[in-house]
């Protein structure tokens, strides 16, 4: 994904780090144990080996062997792909989904890890590349095994269903789609909540953060072809340069941004790739430009789109190009704005509050357009309210040092990027058992 997500201020990162220790529910040591005998190497091996979207062939059978060995869980194989799906029925009662996501990045890792991956893989594109655990998926899928441990283990407080969602391919932003078109809400119980959340580097370890609204915005890869007419460098007048016209394009987009988009309107648009020729004194047959385009509104969002493919076209003409050569805008991998259900998330902030300890759960702040495809779990026609959640991941240490003048907090997708681990798949572990718990408290729903 596309995550960079959680952001204290300077004071109140400072008063984090002189709080006194949360308190801890009554179920704390038995993760602290869990975590010593089988979690903290689970994450080990998942951080080692990470794969790509769509190819998380491993990963999805280590995570299927994981939740086969839990008393009463049924469990899927190959739901959307390399999806796992598992069920812990304990009576009557409503149906939690909790979803985990596991695919890493095509990053070279330097994060300074003695476990740092070393993986190389071929993508669903074709090309081989480095891969990387570089957005935390390892500390996702590995509380989700501990918190369907601990579950399995106090049946006595709860009644109702647990979906565990082991998802692909998020960082495609096509996981959870292809899950759910495959059945998820037809071939097994659908949820009456649904669960999830993201280790965040910005934020520091034993803190949570969770927004009664928007959570993520909505990320869509637009892909731009800009057809040209080759011809010799020297003679760029027989023909019509790409890059040129590409060139101008760059440029246009941030028109819409700066004179067509709402001045508070959140939206971006930002060019990551452009491709375009193979020798120097050869004016190309095409450019092709990668962009990727944020909004916290669908309506923005379709306004953003809209204008991208009115600009590029647009300039093709304004250069000469032919009717029939004109740029082509494709919108591919998007997903919508995630917004947690306002009641739900006051509700689990509370319970986790009361549960891990007042402090640990913190006011969220959207501080960039990082995006998340859970959006499409907790689509509005399903009528299944959604809360996502941030869980600190970096050391309050490590926050301190780069306030000082050390090493910089490296953020998501980053080749720096690393966690805490512990603390991080422990506060997963409490903080997601704890909201299970009060959605299937008996006698309640």
């Amino acid at each position: 994904m596309n995550i960079g997500r959680f952001l204290l201020t300077a004071s109140a990162a400072l008063a984090v780090i002189a709080t006194p220790a949360a308190a801890k529910p009554d179920y704390a040591g038995d993760v602290k144990a869990d975590y010593d005998k089988s979690l903290g190497a689970l994450w080990d091996h998942f951080h080692r080996n990470p794969e790509l979207s769509f190819r998380e062939f491993k990963t999805a059978a280590r995570m299927a062997q994981e939740l086969r060995a839990i008393p009463g869980m049924a469990v899927t194989e190959k739901v959307g792909q390399t999806g796992v799906v598992g069920v812990l029925k304990n009576g009557d009662g409503p149906v939690v989904l909790v979803r985990a996501d596991m695919d890493g990045l095509p990053v070279q890792e330097r994060s300074g890890y003695a476990n740092a991956s070393t993986v190389r893989q071929v993508g669903v594109d074709g090309l081989e590349m480095p891969v990387m655990h570089a957005c935390g998926h390892d500390v996702h899928i590995t509380s989700l095994v501990g918190t369907a441990r601990q579950l399995a283990r106090m049946k006595d407080r709860w009644k109702g269903t647990v979906l565990f969602i082991v998802q692909p391919a998020e960082e495609r932003v096509g996981g959870a789609a292809a899950m759910v078109k495959d059945g998820l809400y037809t071939r097994f119980p659908k949820p009456n909540y649904a669960l999830a959340f993201h280790v965040a580097a910005e934020l520091e370890t034993g803190k949570i953060a969770a927004s009664e609204g928007i959570q993520y915005s909505s990320a869509d890869s637009v892909d731009i072809r800009v057809p040209g007419i080759a011809t010799h460098g020297a003679a760029p007048h027989l023909g019509r340069d790409p890059v040129y016209i590409a060139s101008q394009i760059v440029v246009g987009l941030q028109s819409i941004i700066s004179r067509e988009k709402g001045p508070l309107e959140p939206g971006v648009i930002t060019v990551g790739a452009f491709h375009a020729g193979q020798k120097h004194n050869i004016i190309s047959e095409y450019a092709d430009l990668q962009v990727t385009v944020r909004a916290n509104s669908q309506e923005v969002r379709d306004q953003l789109i809209a204008s991208i493919e009115r600009v590029a076209v647009g300039i093709g003409r304004a250069n000469g190009l032919p009717e029939d050569k004109l740029p082509i805008v494709k919108a591919t991998e998007t997903t919508p704005v995630t917004v947690n259900d306002a009641a739900l998330a006051r509700r689990l902030n509370t319970a986790i509050g009361d549960a891990l300890g007042k402090d640990v759960v913190v006011p969220f702040r959207q501080t960039n357009m990082g995006a998340e495809d859970f959006a499409f779990f907790v689509d509005p026609s399903f009528g299944i309210p959604g809360y996502y959640f941030g869980v600190g991941g970096t050391n309050p240490e490590w926050i301190k040092a780069a306030k000082n003048g050390g090493p910089p907090v490296a953020g998501h997708h980053s080749p720096l990027f690393k966690i805490d681990p512990e603390p991080s798949v422990r506060l997963g572990v409490e903080a997601m058992t704890a909201a299970v718990l009060d959605l299937l408290k008996p006698g309640q729903n």
